[in-house]
C-alpha cells in the first residue's frame, strides 16, 4: 500500500517528535546495584520518569576500584555520562574541570542541604551532596569482654587504645584492628582520624592549603603511628592483599579482628554491623591520637567527618538540565528518607527524619556528630597526592621505605600538584 504524502509527513513529524522527547540520562556510581541502595535507586527513577514522560535514568554502575580512572578515561573522550557519583573533597575537586557549575540551579535545595564545602571551590558548586561521611571505630563487644576488657568504656586517649590492643594481643585470638589496604585506602582511614584529634583548626586549614607539608612534624607523626601500629602487630598480616571493601569489613562481620576503621554512611557501617554481630554487640567510639592538639583536649578525641558523596553533571552533557533535576530528586527529603532507612546514610538533607532510629551505635554517631567533629584531613589533599600515598602506605608497611623517605616523596608530590 503506498503511503500518501501527507501521511508520510505526519509520520516524519511523529518520528522526530519521540526522538526529541526520548532522552535516556546515563547515570554512574559504584552503588546503585547495592541491594541496600537499589529501593533508594528504583524509587528515584520512579520519580523522576514520572515527572519528565519520555526521559529515561540509566544506572551505569561501576567497579569501585576502578572508578576514577574509568570516569577520567570516560571524561577526557568527551563521552563520560551525564551525572556521576563521586566522592566528597579531592576527587570531586579534581574533576571541577569537567563539570557544570551549579550556582544558578539550585538555589531552591541549598538551604536544605549540607556538605556543599566538599563539592565546593570559591568560584561555587559543582556537585550536589546526597549524604555525610565520617570514621570512627567500631568493636565487637564480644572480643573486648573475652579479652578481659570492659565493652562499656571503649578507649578515650591513646594509652587507653594501646592498653585495649596490648590486651587483644594477650588473648590472640585476632588482630586488634581489621585492615585491608590492597588499593591504599587504610592510610585514608588512619590519617583522618588520627589528623580529627591531632591537629589543630588551623593546621587543618594549612594542610587543605597546601602550607603544611607532609614533612612537618604534625603530617609525620601519624606516618609514623601507622608504621608504629603495625609493628606492634595490631593490624593483620596481609594487610596489603585485603582489600578493603569489603574484604576487611566481612572480616569484622565475622569476629575475626575486635575493631575496625569504619564509615558512619550507607556501607562498612553500623547498619550492617548492627546485621551481622547484632546491634548489642557493635560499639563505636571516635578513634584516640597519639598526640592531642593545643585546641583539643585529652580524653575527648574527635572524629573526621564532612560531605560524603555527591553528584556531579557533565557539562558537555547534551541533557544537563535533566541531569540536575535528577540528582535534586536523589537529594530530595523524600528520596534520602529512604537512602537513610533501607541503607544507614546519613543524609545531608536536613530534613530527613532520624528520630526512629533504633541502633545503639547509630544513635552514638548522631551525637557525636552534634560535639565531636573535625575535618577529613586526606580529602583535603590533591588526588595525586592520595594516589602517591596510596603506593607509600604499602611500601611502609613492608618496610620498603622509611617515614622520613615517605614524607620527602609527599612534598615533592605536594609541590607538583598545587602549582
Amino acid at each position: 500500500m503506498r503511503m500518501t504524502l501527507k501521511a508520510a509527513l505526519m509520520l516524519g513529524t511523529l518520528l522526530s517528535a519521540s526522538s526529541a522527547w526520548a532522552q535516556e540520562i546515563t547515570v554512574w556510581d559504584w552503588k546503585s546495584s547495592d541491594p541496600l541502595s537499589v529501593p533508594y535507586y528504583q524509587k528515584a527513577k520512579e520519580v523522576f520518569e514520572a515527572k519528565h514522560p519520555g526521559a529515561t535514568i540509566n544506572y551505569v554502575m561501576q567497579p569501585h576500584d576502578q572508578y576514577y580512572t574509568l570516569l577520567g578515561t570516560a571524561l577526557s573522550s568527551n563521552a563520560g555520562p551525564d551525572l556521576f557519583l563521586m566522592n566528597g573533597g579531592a576527587q570531586a575537586k579534581a574533576r571541577f574541570g569537567a563539570l557544570l557549575k551549579l550556582d544558578d540551579k539550585i538555589s531552591d535545595i541549598k538551604g536544605d542541604l549540607v556538605g556543599w564545602e566538599e563539592f565546593s571551590d570559591a568560584s561555587g558548586a559543582y556537585a550536589i551532596p546526597l549524604s555525610i561521611q565520617g570514621f570512627v571505630i567500631y568493636y565487637n563487644k564480644k572480643l573486648y569482654t573475652d579479652a578481659g576488657l570492659d565493652p562499656a568504656n571503649p578507649p578515650k586517649t591513646w594509652a587507653d587504645l594501646t592498653k585495649v590492643c596490648d590486651a587483644i594481643k594477650a588473648k590472640g585470638a585476632v588482630p586488634c584492628f581489621a585492615m585491608g589496604n590492597k588499593e591504599g585506602f587504610g592510610i585514608e582511614f588512619w590519617f583522618s582520624s588520627i589528623a580529627a584529634t591531632s591537629w589543630t583548626a588551623q593546621e587543618q586549614a594549612d594542610f587543605a592549603a597546601g602550607k603544611l607539608k607532609w614533612s612537618d612534624k604534625p603530617v609525620k607523626d601519624i606516618l609514623q603511628s601507622w608504621v608504629d601500629a603495625n609493628m606492634n602487630g595490631w593490624f593483620p598480616q596481609g594487610a596489603n592483599s585485603t582489600a578493603k571493601f569489603m574484604d576487611e569489613y566481612e572480616g569484622f562481620m565475622r569476629s575475626e579482628s575486635a575493631n575496625t576503621i569504619g564509615l558512619i554512611s550507607d556501607v562498612a557501617h553500623w547498619k550492617q554491623f548492627d546485621e551481622f554481630l547484632e546491634p548489642a554487640n557493635v560499639g563505636v567510639f571516635p578513634m584516640p591520637a597519639p598526640a592531642v592538639a593545643s585546641d583539643k583536649k585529652e580524653g575527648e578525641p574527635k572524629f573526621p567527618v564532612s560531605g560524603g558523596i555527591g553528584y556531579g553533571v557533565n557539562k558537555s552533557s547534551a541533557n544537563a538540565d535533566l541531569a540536575v533535576e535528577f540528582a535534586k530528586v536523589l537529594a530530595s527529603p523524600e528520596l534520602e528518607q529512604i537512602f537513610f532507612n533501607d541503607a544507614g546514610a546519613v543524609a545531608a538533607n536536613s530534613k530527613v527524619d532520624t528520630a526512629g532510629v533504633k541502633s545503639p551505635a547509630a544513635i552514638e554517631i548522631l551525637k557525636l556528630m552534634a560535639t565531636s567533629g573535625a575535618p577529613t584531613a586526606h580529602t583535603n589533599a590533591t588526588a595525586k597526592e592520595l594516589e602517591e600515598i596510596h603506593r607509600l602506605s604499602q611500601m611502609l608497611l613492608n618496610g620498603e621505605t622509611t617515614v622520613d623517605e615517605a614524607a620527602k616523596r609527599m612534598d615533592e608530590v605536594q609541590a607538583e600538584a598545587r602549582k
